[in-house]
C-alpha cells in the first residue's frame, strides 16, 4: 500500500472545509434512522433511501418494535425505493432482531461499550459489513471509528495515497492514524465531517467518470496530472495550506 503522508490528508480536510464549509452531516432525524439509512444506502445512492425512508415515516414505523413487528413482505414493499428490497428487508430485521431482543430495542445499549466490542457486535449481524457498521458507530454510536467508502477509495487511489489492492482496514487504519491531531472531544465531529466532505468531493468533482480535478478542492494535491488538469506546483500546494 502506498504512503498516505499524514500532513497531505490533513491539508486535504482544510482544502475542503475552506470550500463546502461544515457539512452536518449525516441526514437522519435520529440515531435509530441513521442506522436505518445506513442499510438501505447499501448499492443505491441516498436520494432513493430518503423515499423509502419517508414512507416508514408516513405509516409511522420509525420505532424499533413497530419496525420489527412488520411481516417482512410489507416491509420490503415500503423500502422498495431504496432498491434490492427483499435483500435489505432481510438485512434490516437482522439488525431489528438483535437489537429488540438482545438490547430492548436501547440503542444506547447496543453501542454501550469500547469501540472495537461494539464494532464487533454489529458485525456479527448478517447483511452488516465494515462500511455499515462504522457508519453506524461514527454518526449514530458515538463512537470514533473512520468511514471507508467508495468516494474516500476512488480519492485515496487518484492522489496516491493507497493503491488499488489496499483493503478496507488498512485504509481506515491510515485515517485513524493520520487525522487524530484534535483532542478526542472533538475528534467524532472531525472524522464525521471529514468523511461527509470527501462524500461531498467525491460526488461532485472526483467522479468515476469524467472527474472535474481542474476545480476539485484537492487538485493541489495531486500528484500527477489528472483528466482535465495539469500538474500541480509545490508553490499552488504551498498556497492552498
Amino acid at each position: 500500500m502506498a504512503n498516505a503522508p499524514r500532513d497531505s490528508l490533513q491539508m486535504a480536510y482544510r482544502l475542503m472545509r475552506r470550500r463546502f464549509g461544515h457539512q452536518n452531516w449525516w441526514p437522519g432525524e435520529t440515531p435509530f434512522e441513521v442506522c436505518v439509512g445506513a442499510i438501505l444506502t447499501q448499492n443505491t445512492n441516498w436520494g432513493n433511501v430518503e423515499r423509502a425512508i419517508q414512507n416508514l415515516k408516513r405509516e409511522q414505523l420509525m420505532d424499533p418494535r413497530k419496525l420489527f413487528a412488520l411481516p417482512e413482505s410489507q416491509l420490503a414493499e415500503l423500502i422498495r425505493p431504496a432498491g434490492y428490497f427483499n435483500v435489505k428487508s432481510r438485512r434490516l430485521r437482522s439488525f431489528l432482531r438483535v437489537l429488540v431482543e438482545e438490547f430492548d430495542g436501547s440503542l444506547d445499549r447496543m453501542f454501550q461499550g469500547e469501540t472495537p466490542a461494539v464494532r464487533r457486535r454489529l458485525l456479527e449481524i448478517k447483511g452488516i459489513g465494515p462500511e455499515t457498521a462504522d457508519s453506524m458507530l461514527l454518526y449514530a454510536g458515538g463512537h470514533t471509528s473512520f468511514v471507508i467508502d467508495a468516494y474516500t477509495r476512488r480519492i485515496f487511489q487518484r492522489h496516491e495515497w493507497c493503491g488499488p489492492e489496499a483493503s478496507y482496514g488498512e485504509l481506515q487504519s491510515v485515517c485513524m492514524a493520520a487525522l487524530d491531531e484534535k483532542p478526542s472531544a472533538e475528534r467524532l465531529d472531525y472524522w464525521q465531517d471529514y468523511h461527509a466532505q470527501l462524500v461531498r468531493v467525491g460526488k461532485e468533482f472526483c467522479r468515476a467518470g469524467k472527474p472535474r480535478c481542474e476545480h476539485c478542492p484537492l487538485k493541489p494535491l495531486l500528484p500527477q496530472a489528472c483528466p482535465e488538469t495539469r500538474p500541480n506546483s509545490p508553490s499552488q500546494v504551498a498556497a492552498a495550506s
